[in-house]
Order: C-alpha cells, then sequence, then structure tokens
C-alpha cells in the first residue's frame, strides 16, 4: 500500500533558484551523516519540510526544476517498501540452500543459451574489458534472472520512501538525488525507472550512485539503458566489474582439498597468503596437480570442514565489490564455471546441518563470552570474530576448529557452560 501525498501546490510553491553542478553524496559521506544523527537525534521533519530541503539540495546539483517536480509531484510513500526495510529474517539460509537456486541447473542452461545468443557482442565487450563473457552472463543471471525479474518497484518511490523514514536516510537521500540526476540526463523516463524495493535498478541492478559512475551506451543512441538494451547491460556490467579491480587473465579462484592437519584459523577471507604458502603446506587443486600461478590467496570454508573448501584469488574480490557477500560471490563465480563448461562442485555440503535462528546466533555468543572466548559482541552476526572464539572453544572441547557455528555446537557450549539458559 502506498500513500499518496498532496505535492503539487507544495513544489509550485517552493521554486527556488540555483543551477551550481556538484557531485552526488558519496555513500561514506552519507554514512557519516546517520551516525551523527543517530547520535544527536534532530525533531523529525514533516514530509513537506523535509521535501523543501530535498529540493534545494536537487537545485544545487544543477537538477532541474521541471525534472523534479514531474518525479516528486507523483510520489507517493510506499508501506511496502518500509515493511521491507523493517524486517529481519529470523533464519538465515546456508549457503547450499542458496546455491542450489542461484547455480540450479535450470540457470545454468539458460546462461549458456544467453551466451549463445550474444556472443559476438559478449565477445567484444569481453575483449575491451578483459572480463570474460561467462563473468557478465553469470553477475546478468544472479542480478536478474538474465532481465526476467529486475523488480516491480517504481524507484523514485521507494528511495523517496527510504530516504525519509527508513534506517539509513542520510545514503538513501544520496541516491534518491542520483535518481533524479539520471532522470534528468533523459537515460530514461520516469515510467520506466523500476527496480526492487530498494532503489536498485534495472537489469544490471545498479544502485543509481553506481549508474551515475559506470553505466555505459554501448549501443550509441545517447541513452545509458540498462533496462531494455542488452549492449548497455554487458557493457555496464564490465565497467563495473573492472572498476572493482578485475586482472583480466586469472581465474577467481578453484575448489581444493586441504591437508591433514590444517590450519583452520588459517581459513579466513581476510587472511590473504601467497599461493607458494597454500601450496607449500599441501592445499591442492580438487581436481588434482599443483595450484597454479603466483600472486596471493585465501581459503574459503563456507560449510565447515565437512564442506567444499575453496581456494579465492584477486578477481572474487572483485565480484565481492559487486555485491558484498561472499555467498553472492562464490554463486557469480560457480555459475560462471558452469556456464563456461565446468562441472559442478565435487565436494559435499553438510546438508544435515539447519541454520540458527537470531535467537540461537545470540545463545551462542553471550555463551563464549561466558566462557571467555570473545565473540567481539552479541549481535546475532556470525563473524570473523564468533568464528575464531568458536574455534578456541572447539579446541578445547577436541573438534575440528572450522569456526562453522552448528546446533550441534550451540548444545556442546550448553553443556560445558552447565546451563540450559542464560
Amino acid at each position: 500500500m502506498s500513500r499518496s501525498l498532496p505535492l503539487r501546490v507544495l513544489l509550485a510553491a517552493g521554486l527556488l533558484a540555483g543551477c551550481q553542478t556538484t557531485q552526488t553524496t558519496p555513500v561514506a559521506v552519507a554514512a557519516t551523516t546517520d551516525q551523527a544523527a543517530a547520535a544527536a537525534p534532530q525533531p523529525r521533519l514533516s514530509f513537506e519540510e523535509w521535501l523543501k530541503g530535498l529540493r534545494a539540495d536537487a537545485m544545487q546539483q544543477g537538477i532541474r526544476a521541471a525534472t523534479f517536480d514531474r518525479a516528486m509531484g507523483s510520489v507517493r510513500l510506499s508501506d511496502r517498501v518500509q515493511e521491507l526495510d523493517n524486517k529481519q529474517p529470523e533464519f538465515e539460509r546456508q549457503v547450499w540452500q542458496y546455491l542450489d537456486g542461484a547455480v540450479s541447473d535450470r540457470r545454468v542452461q539458460n546462461g549458456r543459451q544467453k551466451l549463445q545468443d550474444n556472443a559476438a557482442l559478449l565477445r567484444r565487450v569481453s575483449q575491451r574489458s578483459g572480463v570474460p563473457a561467462e563473468i557478465l552472463v553469470a553477475h546478468w543471471g544472479l542480478e536478474s534472472d538474465y532481465g526476467n525479474s529486475t523488480g516491480g518497484f517504481r524507484v523514485v518511490d521507494a528511495l523517496t520512501t527510504l530516504a525519509y523514514e527508513g534506517r539509513r536516510t542520510g545514503y538513501f537521500r544520496g541516491e534518491l538525488l542520483a535518481a533524479l540526476r539520471i532522470l534528468d540526463s533523459g537515460d530514461i523516463p520516469l515510467e520506466r525507472m523500476s527496480g526492487s524495493w530498494a532503489g536498485a535498478m534495472g537489469q544490471t541492478q545498479f544502485m543509481p550512485t553506481i549508474f551515475l559512475k559506470h553505466a555505459m551506451d554501448e549501443d550509441r543512441d545517447g541513452r545509458r539503458d540498462i533496462w531494455g538494451s542488452l549492449p548497455d547491460v554487458f557493457a555496464s556490467t564490465a565497467a563495473f566489474v573492472q572498476s572493482n579491480g578485475w586482472r583480466a587473465g586469472e581465474r577467481w579462484g578453484e575448489e581444493v582439498t586441504l591437508p591433514p592437519g590444517f590450519p583452520y584459523a588459517e581459513a579466513e577471507y581476510n587472511i590473504v597468503k601467497p599461493m607458494a604458502d597454500w601450496r607449500r603446506i599441501g592445499v591442492r587443486p580438487v581436481a588434482g596437480g599443483e595450484l597454479q600461478g603466483e600472486g596471493n590467496g585465501s581459503v574459503l570454508l563456507l560449510g565447515g570442514h565437512n564442506g567444499p573448501a575453496f581456494l579465492i584469488r584477486d578477481n572474487f574480490r572483485a565480484i565481492m565489490r559487486y555485491n558484498p557477500s561472499t555467498s553472492y560471490a562464490l554463486a557469480v563465480a560457480l555459475l560462471a564455471d558452469r556456464i563456461e563448461g565446468r562441472g559442478p562442485v565435487l565436494g559435499s555440503w553438510p546438508r544435515q546441518e539447519l541454520p540458527l535462528n537470531k535467537d540461537e546466533r545470540m545463545e551462542l555468543q553471550q555463551r563464549l563470552a561466558a566462557m571467555g572466548f570473545d565473540p567481539g559482541g552479541v549481535d546475532g552476526i556470525v563473524g570473523a570474530n564468533t568464528r575464531n572464539a568458536l574455534r578456541r572453544f572447539q579446541v578445547t572441547v577436541n573438534e575440528v576448529p572450522d569456526g562453522f557455528a552448528t546446533k550441534a555446537l550451540l548444545d556442546r557450549l550448553r553443556q560445558a557452560s552447565g546451563s540450559a539458559k542464560l
């Protein structure tokens, strides 16, 4: 449900002068603004007052008054967007549950067909950018199911809702102003600017600030159209991935086997070691042979010592800068491999392990802290600090110290701390 607002009179009365063009507020600055607001709460402005301030900012950025008035004159605050912004999932899916859908046989087959159908275009974009065609298609598949699922929300409505009453108002205010700049440039008409509830747009699911930096007009029609032009979709994706540090001619990494006695404390995304060091301790490709190449890598375990292991390289990190999730990056990498013709993951995921809900994750952290294994806070997020605390506990109970949070490990913690409840 949306809330319609009588804005046309307000907009007409709020006409302001000003033509100075400035850059859109960076995300880092927006985050700082949010933090300052949280530290010193300000009286909430009425929507009309807030809109006047937004209009002044838009005029200072050089956005034309007519563009602002047309876009914001029909804006609606969305209860559904607010609901989705506030929604916190009780359970987190296990990585293999996510991969089952993200790298399904259907998506692999569709990706291979898309690669074939667009071979000449993808070859041209890939040769220019250094980003392999299968990586571009995999991003496309993950972001919008090859253009079939781009989100049905009006982007301006969604961003206005989040900028006015969301949890990260400063960030989304910057994104809203960026969206208005896109409309002002003529890249897309207001009626076609659709996307996700969080404002991610088109077949690439770019946020507006990313669009302004990286969207490309590959088909030379004068518009950067990531909604309907496949040349623009592929070229824009390639430009973003390339800017994120993609190293041409190198793979993202590979599935590996770990030697007996492997130091599991070093199986973390942020622990980077030379390839020679991993070779020396016996990390090997799962298909056999020796690790190839130089440079650095990290061992990634997303299913504990009973699940598959991956040695990830710089290009895995470039994928993560598109979406900062190891599960997402692994899905793009594996989907690209399958589209290219490589086989599936050979290791078995521990599918018997059920995810912990948020209360259980917090209890796990509380018990670790009570026993002197500092998890770095009690927030229900199992990050590197919590995994390291779990590893220290696992050593004391003679378990493989992989830091993988399971219901069985929570039960061991309950037994060791001597009570069923804290």
